[in-house]
């Protein structure tokens, strides 16, 4: 696939692009789209990604590689969303980018006019869901919710990217509905401040099964969490982000997505 610019254009517009996945790094290992819709050579993937995670568990290995790597394959063509830049979401036209150990860091894709944006993106999702879910033993309903909250959580961090959460994020619920099932339907919860002000997050609707892995814990929204401990976690989180209010573009903390180690 070759650069025909569009994405350069929406990195142009986004403050941070880089840390959002929409450069890849010059040593990353190139990923063609299709091969992702691939069950034989996902199941590589995680056969090779077992010796790092210590664990021969299938479905784990499975549902922590779809949280790593549908957070990056939805990046660019919601960031072409938000800057208003048509971006493909076809796996023909989209290249993952994987530093060492096959860790999915930044994708990239071609331009297009007039996008079918949500039917694209059902096919997309459909199609690597069916191939994680085979090679990993996994069944399709659960990974489908991981890409809800994969595409609740970029859009959250676009937000913050260009300085209007609550505008970005708003294009979540009209997005995953046009998708149609068996996309869930994205949700967020505000955590306030003393002023009054409010903390954005991703209400999960998944879990990406990391506390599987050995020396990991249960994420900070994680939906195993007794939601009483759950509020108190993102509480504290949204304390530790507030220096970095006002300042557009800024580095926060952010919640919850899987490590793509």
């Amino acid at each position: 696939m070759s650069d025909d610019g569009a994405q350069a254009l929406v990195v142009s517009r986004l403050p941070g692009a880089a840390a959002l996945g929409l450069l890849a790094p010059p040593s990353a290992t190139v990923v063609p789209g299709p091969l992702l819709a691939d069950p034989a050579w996902t199941a590589e993937v995680l056969a090779a990604r077992a010796v790092r995670q210590r664990t021969d568990d299938r479905r784990v290995l499975a549902t922590v590689w779809w949280y790593s790597l549908s957070s990056v394959l939805l990046t660019p063509v919601l960031a072409g969303l938000v800057t208003g830049v048509g971006l493909s979401a076809r796996l023909a036209d989209t290249t993952v980018h994987a530093l060492a150990g096959g860790v999915p860091v930044a994708a990239t894709t071609r331009g297009v006019r007039d996008p079918d944006l949500a039917g694209d993106l059902r096919t997309t999702i459909g199609a690597v869901v069916a191939a994680v879910a085979e090679a990993g033993g996994a069944r399709e309903r659960p990974l489908w919710a991981i890409a809800t909250d994969s595409l609740a959580n970029r859009l959250l961090a676009l937000g913050r990217a260009v300085g209007d959460v609550a505008a970005v994020t708003a294009l979540a619920g009209p997005l995953a509905a046009a998708i149609g099932a068996p996309l869930p339907v994205p949700r967020y919860v505000d955590v306030g401040w003393p002023d009054g002000s409010t903390a954005r997050f991703t209400r999960r609707a998944s879990c990406c099964l990391l506390y599987r892995v050995p020396h990991e814990v249960l994420c900070t929204s994680c939906p195993r969490r007794d939601p009483g401990e759950r509020q108190v976690l993102l509480e504290d989180l949204a304390e530790r982000m507030r220096p970095a209010r006002g300042r557009r573009g800024a580095p926060v903390p952010t919640d919850q997505q899987a490590p793509t180690s």
